[in-house]
């Protein structure tokens, strides 16, 4: 059996995931790898057959994603050249991790596409969603990469087909302490202004984590260091608490360790802001933004002990053989492939007319 198994390349999350999942299918069937766009900083320890540019997103300074950058780096005939070129119909089974190259060449060539990611559960009717409505961004993560069947991650079981995070092994096996520090990574600001509001508190000490820092240094209370994947996870077991964005990865893991979490969704981010909503239901601290009147609620979070129980299994081997077992070789069968196709025809068209 021949699997496609393709990874959205904006972030750290999808990344650590194939870290766990791609030795396991590769006892399971022949498996070649596709990886789009090119935001993160883990080594691949891999061979990737196809890279792709795929639809990305470019991160801003301010806390969200900068949209002006995002859509000028957006480049729709490149996309849908790497659709049409993408070889889908040489494999017995395509699983996407949100991955849109391969989601949207099954779309077109009528191809079974087995969506295996967090954004396919966050859309779930039981999960929990934001008060403030974003149609947008609804609208962004129901069409970005389609499927014909769905599995998801989230922080809940919500359904059988929706299971808890993978955790990476590392993180399972790590030897967790409390050091006193807070681990920090906060992608979509920039440093200094994280530095600005972490130098308010004297008694304490951090370890902020930077995609710009090319060696450590530190700034009065806090370490300023590198990311690198051995060295975050030593210090996210290593810590008193958890201050992160609202990706899935990180929080996972912050909760799987047992530590207590902030986050802090990106603007712009949907998902974020799903998943924001679902660790909130579950007691963890959500602040807004780093700006000045939002403070009050990370000094509260610094006096509380607060820490969530969680209880995830690992399960990926169970998911997997039942994704095999039910897809494998699979024809479609009365997907409305039309409707997603008008959606990218559209896109292209809007594009091209902005260029």
């Amino acid at each position: 059996m021949k699997v496609l198994y393709a990874i959205q390349g904006t972030g750290n999350g999808h990344i650590s995931r194939a870290l766990e999942i791609l030795p396991l299918l590769k006892k399971r069937a022949e498996v070649d790898v596709l990886v789009s766009a090119s935001q993160w900083e883990l080594t691949l320890p891999f061979e990737v057959k196809y890279r792709y540019h795929g639809l990305g997103f470019v991160f801003g300074k301010k806390g969200g994603v900068d949209i002006l950058r995002t859509y000028l780096k957006l480049d729709t005939l490149k996309l849908f050249n790497e659709i049409k070129r993408l070889p889908v119909e040489d494999y017995d089974l395509v699983i996407s991790d949100f991955e849109p190259v391969s989601s949207w060449a099954c779309q077109l060539k009528r191809k079974t596409c087995i969506g295996l990611s967090n954004q396919v559960a966050t859309l779930h009717p039981l999960a929990p969603m934001p008060e403030t409505k974003d149609r947008l961004g609804k609208m962004v993560l129901e069409h970005y990469a389609p499927s014909t069947a769905s599995y998801g991650f989230h922080f809940k079981r919500y359904d059988q087909d929706i299971y808890t995070p993978i955790i990476r092994n590392a993180v399972r096996r790590a030897d967790i302490k409390n050091k006193e520090h807070f681990t920090v990574y906060l992608p979509s600001y920039e440093d200094q202004r994280v530095l600005k509001n972490l130098m308010n508190y004297k008694g304490l000490s951090f370890q902020l984590f930077s995609k710009k820092a090319k060696s450590a240094y530190r700034v009065k209370n806090t370490w300023v260091l590198p990311l690198h994947n051995d060295s975050f996870i030593k210090s996210m077991a290593e810590s008193e608490g958890v201050i992160t964005n609202a990706g899935f990865g990180t929080t996972s893991e912050a909760l799987y360790l047992g530590k207590r979490l902030l986050v802090i969704p990106m603007k712009t981010q949907f998902e974020q802001h799903c998943n924001a909503s679902t660790l909130e239901s579950m007691g963890v601290t959500v602040m807004k933004s780093l700006k000045e009147k939002h403070m009050d609620k990370l000094e509260d979070w610094f006096n509380k002990k607060t820490i969530v129980p969680v209880d995830y299994p690992d399960e990926t081997g169970e998911l997997l053989d039942k994704i095999i077992h039910r897809h494998a070789g699979q024809q479609p069968s009365n997907e409305d492939f039309e409707s997603q196709l008008k959606f990218l025809r559209k896109l292209i068209r809007t594009n091209e007319i902005a260029a």
